[in-house]
């Protein structure tokens, strides 16, 4: 198996290497430059290189601002700069990078990449503030820590600022409904491969004293994990002082479980993984 995902790993990465190689060498490529970013497209697309440029910028400042990394957010310089390569066209960046066709976008953390094509204010207001605070996250946490998927994804999506409102709505009703997941579930899960088709099922926490918790399967446990990460999320940075949610994203990196990092950033309300839980539920119950 191991074998098989190295493979497949180094094909891919050798599928994209060739491919930005030859746009390079066919003169296809353009470049536009800022402080933190290098944009590549092609020739035809230079005022939406522009606004990819402009917007990525700005979310930059912003997404380090909302996490309360603004100490912190003198990085992406120089040699370090983020690259965002846009292709014409959904069907050249499916060939270029052989991803299935309801692929819009892919980052590389590692390496600082984002790969997508031109595709209008889908691009600009959702995948692209997700994947930089991804990659924002990413640096300041780093790969080796144990850090809980939920507040990785949580982090992401709680920068589509665009779709906050329609997120938190739509958490608020999942509760009233007895479909959220308790976080002993969230730390559990892997939705990065959870079949969408799968028969598992997965009970939800108790919101409504008169409604029993409900169990939930296929893609609706994945719908329901991503918008209880946002909200999660949303109620740290939110509800305390961003400097907290800063110390216990620390607390994670340098190796602490995460009771005792929530116990170190949030030591007179959030003392472990169940208050958290309980805290956030009042959270919720306040907005119904």
């Amino acid at each position: 198996m191991k074998r098989l995902l190295f493979i497949t790993y180094f094909a891919l990465f050798f599928l994209l290497s060739f491919s930005f190689y030859f746009l390079f060498a066919a003169g296809q490529w353009e470049e536009l430059k800022s402080e933190h970013f290098i944009i590549y497209f092609t020739s035809q697309n230079d005022n939406f290189a522009r606004e990819v440029l402009r917007k990525a910028e700005e979310y930059y400042s912003t997404v380090a601002e909302d996490l309360g990394y603004v100490r912190y957010s003198n990085f992406w310089k120089w040699e370090n700069r983020v690259k965002i390569y846009l292709y014409a066209g959904h069907d050249s960046y499916l060939k270029a990078t052989n991803k299935p066709r309801w692929s819009h976008g892919i980052a590389d953390y590692s390496k600082k990449e984002i790969i997508s094509y031109v595709w209008g204010q889908g691009f600009l207001n959702a995948l692209l503030p997700h994947e930089l605070a991804h990659l924002i996250f990413r640096d300041f946490v780093g790969f080796k820590s144990d850090i809980p998927l939920w507040l990785d994804e949580g982090v992401a999506q709680w920068e589509e600022k665009a779709m906050r409102n329609v997120r938190k709505n739509r958490v608020v009703e999942l509760a009233r409904k007895n479909k959220l997941f308790s976080l002993a579930e969230m730390m559990r899960l892997d939705v990065r491969t959870f079949a969408g088709e799968s028969k598992d099922e997965i009970n939800s926490v108790n919101f409504e004293s008169d409604r029993q918790p409900q169990s939930v399967k296929g893609n609706d446990v994945v719908d329901i994990y991503y918008l209880e990460a946002f909200s999660l999320v949303g109620f740290l940075v939110e509800q305390y002082d961003p400097r907290d949610f800063v110390t216990f994203c620390r607390q994670l990196r340098d190796g602490k479980n995460i009771d005792d990092a929530l116990r170190f950033a949030y030591p007179a309300s959030i003392r472990s993984v169940d208050d958290l839980e309980k805290q956030w539920k009042n959270y919720i119950a306040d907005r119904r």
